[in-house]
């Protein structure tokens, strides 16, 4: 696979608006930005991740949704780079991909606007916003969005489609979804901890990630080193238990990248914090690293903010890599209450504090509804 460079990354979510205020409650493990909502189920008291930042209005009223309005406070954090990649290159070759699942169904349900409900709002949004003449559309596959994003937009560089993509991925707290998982009996009114034999279920969350994506590097750059894709073909909601696919998409991103399991220094797992996908990527570890892999879920501390929350984590594991944030090679540690559910594969969970002299290469996995999981790797 031809190299292709991360050039500016920027991140929102509950627990900053930042990617080093981000950083900062990661590794501190403050899981204080979930709270106790009773508005959003109605009569239910549930833990859900908020971003309570005040975010910038959009005047066009087609592209005035929250998610957008994520979208935007990110754009504000990088846009000095925006602004040099669009003197750069021609206005048809950046490319705009941004994956959700929520696009803008709360503002539907008020306005009856179709075009709120479009997958591809958001990127057009951006499109529309930085006056760009190229590809823009929208990744919806669940939990993996942004990682699909991710890994479209590589696809559409290497085969000479794009020069430079601007994706990511963006998702707002929504009632529809939220009653859908309440159905499901997957909203838990604790706060989630993943992996623990005291688990029961996720806390939904909203947030965005946005990055830059071009073929040259700077001198901050990351690298996309591998990615996988798989479908599990198992059930519409629920992993297969055994993770063969999920396993395989992980060897499939070790493999593009001409990596040994040896080589991550560290894994962002999916780890939601339910009964069943613990289980499932439990296994699929176990199947590919052993338990010879640091690694935890930040879901914990953040939430589960579904279509964006592979970007969202994709952003903190650069934020590993990035020696301007992790100054002293912290790992990010898992939230948790050191009651490991037995009848899980065990693997290694980060500890509070703990580091790795050096980071070079770090995973992210994603495991979504519909039986579809998706790894990449990132890399120095």
């Amino acid at each position: 696979m031809e190299n292709i460079f991360i050039n500016g990354y920027s991140c929102i979510c509950n627990i900053g608006d930042n990617i080093e205020e981000i950083f900062k409650n990661l590794i501190n493990l403050n899981d204080g930005f979930l709270k106790k909502r009773e508005d959003i189920i109605k009569g239910s008291s549930l833990y859900f991740g908020t971003v309570n930042t005040k975010l910038p209005y959009i005047k066009d009223e087609r592209y005035n949704l929250r998610c957008n309005r994520l979208l935007l406070h990110c754009l504000f954090q990088i846009e000095d780079k925006i602004k040099e990649i669009i003197q750069k290159y021609d206005k048809r070759k950046i490319g705009i991909i941004i994956g959700t699942t929520n696009s803008g169904i709360n503002e539907f349900e008020i306005s009856n606007n179709i075009f709120h409900t479009e997958i591809s709002n958001p990127a057009g949004f951006l499109k529309n916003y930085l006056n760009l003449k190229g590809i823009y559309l929208g990744t919806s596959s669940a939990c993996t969005s942004g990682i699909k994003a991710l890994i479209e937009a590589v696809n559409l560089i290497n085969k000479g489609i794009m020069d430079c993509a601007i994706t990511g991925g963006a998702d707002a707290l929504s009632y529809m979804p939220s009653y859908g998982f309440n159905s499901l009996e997957l909203l838990s009114d604790k706060k989630a901890i993943p992996f623990s034999k005291n688990r029961n279920g996720i806390n939904l969350s909203e947030g965005a990630a946005l990055f830059i994506l071009e073929k040259e590097k700077c001198d901050d750059s990351f690298i996309i080193k591998g990615f996988g894709e798989t479908t599990d073909a198992y059930h519409f909601s629920t992993p297969d238990p055994c993770g063969y696919e999920a396993a395989r998409a992980m060897n499939l991103a070790l493999n593009l990248a001409d990596l040994t399991p040896d080589k991550i220094d560290y894994i962002n797992l999916h780890g939601t914090g339910t009964i069943s996908n613990d289980l499932a990527e439990a296994n699929a570890i176990k199947k590919v690293f052993q338990n010879n892999i640091k690694l935890s879920s930040t879901k914990g501390l953040t939430g589960h903010a579904l279509g964006a929350s592979s970007a969202i984590e994709s952003a903190f594991c650069l934020s590993l890599l990035d020696k301007k944030v992790n100054k002293n090679n912290f790992l990010l540690p898992h939230k948790f209450d050191n009651i490991y559910d037995d009848n899980l594969p065990l693997i290694n969970l980060v500890k509070k504090g703990d580091k790795k002299e050096n980071i070079n290469y770090v995973m992210n996995n994603a495991i979504g509804f519909g039986g579809t999981n998706a790894s990449i790797i990132f890399g120095r």
